[in-house]
């Protein structure tokens, strides 16, 4: 998978956490292995500019996506036909709109930017809101890989805390994993 970053927007962003929330968002969802995604930071008065140019709505919004080869979910089960790695698509998403809205959630900025980067991988795959039962659907599919995100964190986290304990007890003791 290769996921292609560019932060046009004057705010400091934490990278790798929106890396490995689409990483994450786009492996459970079975994507192809060999998908490539673009995600984009602007700033608010970019967002502006394509909300109204594609969706003909005034003033910024939190994220945006523009796919581009048709990709559904599934791809990636070994008795589907091999569609071959494709472009999954955009993913626009503007920081300073996204900080306002945490904060008015009252939850940090690297959530809502997990939260934003899910839900815009998931209107790249065809899913939408615009009708309460394709907005049922969504969003318990993005709250499901979220929480399924933040599990598998902590696991990887607590891994790593116990192979750093184990390399230093190691060290400590003379097995020097560099011997």
């Amino acid at each position: 998978m290769s996921i292609e970053l560019s932060n046009e927007s004057g705010v400091d962003v934490p990278i790798e956490l929106v890396l490995d929330a689409a990483k994450f968002a786009i492996g459970t969802m079975d994507v192809h292995p060999g998908a490539e995604l673009s995600v984009i930071f602007v700033d608010l008065d970019t967002m502006a500019d394509l909300h109204m140019k594609w969706m003909d709505l005034p003033g910024p919004t939190d994220v945006m996506s523009f796919p581009m080869d048709e990709l559904t979910p599934g791809g990636g089960r070994p008795d589907s036909p091999d569609p071959g790695p494709a472009t999954l698509g955009d993913i626009v998403l503007c920081p300073e709109f996204a900080a306002a809205q945490a904060k008015e959630a009252k939850h940090s900025f690297e959530h809502e930017l997990a939260v934003l980067t899910v839900h815009g991988v998931l209107h790249l795959l065809g899913y939408d809101h615009a009708e309460p039962d394709e907005e049922r659907e969504m969003f318990g599919l993005q709250n499901d890989i979220l929480e399924r995100w933040y599990d598998d964190r902590r696991r990887r986290d607590i891994e790593q805390r116990m192979t750093d304990r184990d390399s230093k007890l190691l060290r400590n003791i003379g097995f020097d994993e560099r011997s």
